[in-house]
């Protein structure tokens, strides 16, 4: 029979109740037990949704209180000294590598202070993962209860037979890094590494386990030799286990891996294979031909990135394409990727309209997915007649509805000019009339956008979309918050404000509730990182923009401030790739409507008397295709173009910012330096400041704000802390083009910590000023 599997499920819970619990134990509101209780609780709820909706293949060890490479990090005992010298128990331990731990000393504890690890997207995705940061004779050591087999056994006691999931050796060392001051090589760690996978894997199989998931999804990527050669005596070595492990199925997803198909040999000892026919189903073919005799293939054909209801009958030909060659007993009906990447249910949305409800899966809805198309190729079609028929009535509705397409849209991008992408004159000539209209300081001190969404803010919200408060009291509500920001902001002595974005909800739901061609739910969260989560607003049709977004705000705030006010937007990328974008047209149009949209509300900020205006694009370096080539050279065209086009229609002496979160900004340089913006911040204080050379050699001409702290951390830095990083930032940029700010917005954050950490960086941003005004 063709059995059905799941790759990883989503980790929240229904109601994000696992974002609850681990903010509440940091708050000291719930206790360690507590919280461990809360996190089993929800692990067996998963499980059971997946037993219950027919699920064969169940994943275990997917749940993580934070994330799960950072499970990894502490399962191998890959803890860097600056945490473990503190001994402090392992639940606090972990969230201290994830986001920091800054404690003060008290009559029976020692202080603690000390910063979280680097954190980075997940491949191409809005998930990010904490790094694996290396030493020099780095050494390993296999925890002493492994999570992997406590969560199988955990399942197994409920009665559920779990396929525990770990993240494969060459991956982990892969996607880590040497710690600064370090010069280890992580893929030259995999000897030291091995060993612990053996012992790891001996212990699942003496629980119980008959089948575990490594996941290898590195091998998507353009890999370096080194890298791409250590698969084999890797798995040469964890195939010769035999017996003494369970069965092992290797999973990639993301991509294809025609381009490493000489290391599929590599795993024909192996059970089975997984691959994404979702993003490349062209690989089928390839993988097929690649396979051991009696390996399995795990065909992923039920999108874990996308909202959109699987086309069954597209999935059902995926699948008798290798069920024709293989067999039906060696073919899994599989998700592309884990679920992580999607809703928890459906059932949570009660005002969407039925049209466009139809057309949406969330996990528990792809799960029965999974589940039908099993059964269709197991005992035939007509054994789910009703549910093929009903699937191919939602597909019809979607592609003939009329709310997917506007002529008006369509009309103005074909009239799109050359001109259009670009700013009326160079740089050098637009900086000097800037210099002229903001009278800008040496050094000088921003936020990216964000200040702190305050309870209150949230309950005022929460009323006003509720009707309970009427539009003029909550728009009173707004411009109070607005004047306390900017107050603060004087307070602070910073030199370009920003009106603190209390009436926004979320950086891209906010404006796609101004533009049509989106809808929107409400329960529909996503897991970015830790216990942040995210609502991606979807596209379901053409975009434009009704009305101004932003400009009552940004000219309130400009016309009660002393210095200049900055303009807050989200760029077209990042409103594409933090939505759920449609699959039935290119991602490059999509693009380019939000680029028109934004163009227009970029002019009219101009005309309102906003003269900073930046325009984010956090998601730039996500949405770069993870291989080179044809695609990625195409992605950065349009990408770049479309930036232009929401940003080139401004005078010269408007000045356009752009900010980049948690991007290797280096892999692609060139199309940071072709968007033209006049100011650059960038995400950096967790990364090595050597990473700012690429400016250097490049001669970069433009203005750069490397984040000197981290906002993902409630943690102060300290005045000479920021000094220090400023001064390893001026090894690499100039004085006259280097800003100074945070890593990125701040509204995660409490009050209290965050004016104690701009305080401290205004006041190295001051010291530097008049070091170089006494130069």
């Amino acid at each position: 029979m063709v059995q059905s599997s799941i790759l990883g499920f989503p980790r929240m819970g229904v109601n994000r109740d696992l974002k609850k619990a681990n903010e509440s134990y940091w708050a000291g509101k719930l206790s360690q037990k507590e919280l461990l209780d809360e996190g089993k609780r929800l692990r067996l709820a998963h499980w059971k949704i997946q037993k219950d909706a027919g699920i064969d293949v169940i994943p275990s060890n997917d749940f993580s209180f934070y994330d799960h490479v950072l499970d990894h990090i502490q399962l191998f005992g890959a803890i860097p000294e600056k945490y473990s010298k503190y001994k402090l128990d392992p639940i606090d331990e972990f969230f201290a590598m994830g986001r920091g731990r800054q404690v003060p000393q008290t009559d029976s504890e020692s202080a603690v202070d000390v910063p979280a690890l680097e954190m980075v997207k997940w491949f191409d995705s809005n998930y990010h993962y904490v790094k694996p940061t290396f030493q020099d004779g780095q050494q390993f050591k296999l925890s002493s209860n492994p999570k992997p087999v406590a969560e199988f056994l955990e399942a197994k006691e409920a009665g559920i037979i779990t396929r525990p999931v770990i993240v494969g050796p060459v991956t982990f060392l892969a996607l880590g890094k040497a710690d600064r001051d370090q010069n280890v090589v992580p893929i030259s760690l995999l000897h030291s590494l091995l060993p612990l996978y053996e012992d790891l894997l001996a212990k699942l199989k003496e629980a119980g386990a008959e089948s575990v998931q490594i996941d290898e999804p590195c091998l998507v990527y353009d890999l370096p030799a080194k890298v791409k050669n250590a698969f084999k005596p890797a798995y040469d070595r964890l195939s010769s286990l035999g017996s003494r492990a369970p069965e092992l199925t290797v999973a990639t997803y993301f991509g294809d891996i025609v381009h490493n198909k000489d290391v599929l040999s590599t795993f024909q000892k192996l059970h089975g294979v997984h691959v994404d026919l979702v993003r490349n189903p062209e690989q089928l073919d390839t993988v097929l031909e690649g396979l051991g005799p009696n390996q399995v293939l795990s065909a992923g054909v039920v999108d874990g990135r996308n909202i959109w209801k699987t086309n069954f009958k597209k999935a059902i030909e995926k699948v008798e394409l290798a069920v024709q060659k293989l067999g039906k007993d060696r073919v899994i009906v599989a998700s592309s990727s884990s679920l992580l990447h999607t809703p928890h249910t459906l059932e949570s949305e009660k005002n969407l309209e039925g049209e466009v409800r139809d057309w949406f899966s969330f996990a528990v809805e792809k799960a029965k997915e999974l589940t039908i198309i099993a059964k269709a190729m197991t005992a035939g079609p007509a054994s789910v007649r009703e549910e093929l028929e009903a699937n191919a009535k939602s597909m019809e509705s979607r592609a003939s509805s009329k709310r997917t397409n506007d002529p008006k849209v369509k009309d103005r991008q074909q009239k799109i000019q050359e001109s259009d992408f670009n700013r009326k004159s160079p740089f050098p000539t637009r900086i000097a009339q800037q210099q002229e209209k903001l009278n800008l300081p040496m050094f000088p001190t921003t936020t990216i956008g964000s200040f702190p969404q305050t309870k209150e803010i949230r309950l005022q919200r929460n009323k006003f979309t509720k009707g309970e408060i009427t539009a003029d009291e909550y728009e009173k509500f707004i411009e109070k918050e607005i004047q306390d920001v900017v107050k603060i902001q004087e307070e602070l002595d910073l030199d370009v404000y920003v009106h603190g974005e209390p009436e926004r909800n979320d950086m891209v739901q906010y404006f796609g509730e101004r533009l049509t061609g989106y809808v929107f739910t409400t329960h529909a969260w996503v897991q970015s990182y830790g216990s942040r989560c995210v609502r991606p607003p979807i596209i379901v049709g053409d975009i434009s923009r009704p009305a101004p977004m932003t400009v009552k705000e940004s000219k309130y705030a400009a016309s009660i401030s002393k210095k200049p006010m900055k303009g807050m937007l989200t760029g077209p990328i990042t409103c594409l790739r933090w939505s759920y974008p449609r699959d039935d047209i290119h991602q490059s149009i999509q693009a380019q409507q939000l680029a028109l949209a934004l163009r227009d509300e970029v002019v009219d900020l101009e005309s309102a008397g906003v003269f900073v205006i930046q325009v984010d694009e956090p998601a730039l370096r996500e949405g770069l295709p993870l291989r080179a080539g044809t695609e990625r050279e195409e992605y950065i065209k349009w990408a770049v173009e479309s930036f232009r086009l929401s940003t080139a229609g401004v005078n010269d002496s408007t000045q356009i910012h752009s900010h980049f979160c948690y991007s290797e900004f280096q892999d692609f340089f060139e199309a940071i330096a072709a968007l033209d913006a006049d100011v650059l911040s960038i995400e950096n204080s967790k990364s090595d400041a050597k990473l700012l050379r690429v400016f250097v050699d490049s001669k970069y001409p433009r203005h750069i704000g490397p984040g000197v702290y981290d906002i993902h951390s409630p943690r102060i830095p300290s005045e000479q802390e920021i000094k220090d990083r400023i001064q390893e930032m001026l090894n690499y940029l100039s004085p006259d083009q280097l800003w100074i700010d945070p890593d990125c917005g701040l509204k995660t954050r409490q009050w209290k910590e965050t004016k104690a950490a701009l305080v401290n960086m205004v006041n190295a941003a001051k010291f530097y000023r008049q070091k170089y005004a006494k130069a």
